[in-house]
């Protein structure tokens, strides 16, 4: 009888986890699929008479596939899986998990901070999206806790509706908690932006050397890290060129 019972159990626990499991992998999957057939529908990639890659955005379908779509952010040429929609909307807890064309899903989209203007003009724009096991949303972010890493790759793009393409040089790199000063959007005075950059600098895990003043805007980009609960990896990146690409 005891014997039995503890196969019956075993079996339940084997078959919950197996569920599980599968649940966590259907849900990549779609979360997969969906973020491709957006890219295959709005994004183009085109070489140039001058050998130039020339990468496009239809804004159009994206607003019609979400009106919350404020850019679009993209890493080249590593880690070139960070090629995703950006959103935003009155809160940010809604994109935690719902993908882009708001499908329910733990891969989430990814978001600008609701307390952010859209245009990516204010002194510290945040961007915040998930770190998954597949390695997908901003999971290679934490590739750039190696200095080597930055060398190899250290600009970062966003795309926004009315053709901008902004270059981003990434001046800090390393891992906070979730209460720290780097998540500081509202500054009384230059001094205060000047204490900010002077602490996202300390944060990084190396001195990359990028030079950043107080006439500058920077964006962050925010996901969890497996050390703990409270510990964010970030990257910040300020506005090195902007251009007018249509």
């Amino acid at each position: 009888m005891i014997s039995n019972i503890i196969l019956v159990v075993a079996v339940i626990v084997f078959c919950v986890s197996a569920f599980q499991l599968f649940y966590i992998i259907s849900g990549y999957y779609e979360g997969r699929k969906e973020y491709d057939e957006v890219k295959d529908l709005a994004i183009t990639e085109e070489e140039s008479e001058d050998g130039e890659n020339q990468f496009a955005v239809d804004f159009d379908t994206l607003m019609g596939i979400n009106p919350d779509t404020v850019g679009w952010i993209r890493f080249d040429p590593e880690p070139a899986q960070i090629n995703y929609p950006l959103v935003q909307t009155a809160d940010n807890s809604t994109y935690l998990n719902k993908t882009f064309s708001a499908s329910d899903n733990t891969v989430g989209a990814i978001f600008v901070n609701t307390y952010n203007n859209p245009d990516f003009n204010d002194r510290n724009t945040i961007i915040y999206g998930h770190r998954m096991n597949d390695s997908s949303m901003f999971h290679d972010l934490a590739k750039y806790e190696e200095q080597s890493f930055w060398e190899a790759n250290p600009y970062f793009y966003i795309y926004t509706p009315d053709g901008r393409e902004i270059t981003y040089h990434i001046y800090a790199a390393g891992q906070v908690t979730e209460t720290s000063d780097t998540y500081l959007t509202d500054f009384a005075d230059d001094a205060a932006y000047q204490a900010f950059l002077d602490y996202t600098k300390e944060a990084s895990a190396y001195d990359t050397g990028v030079e950043v003043t107080t006439q500058d805007t920077v964006v962050t980009l925010s996901t969890c890290t497996r050390a703990s609960d409270e510990h964010r990896m970030v990257v910040v990146g300020v506005k090195e060129s902007e251009k007018q690409i249509n």
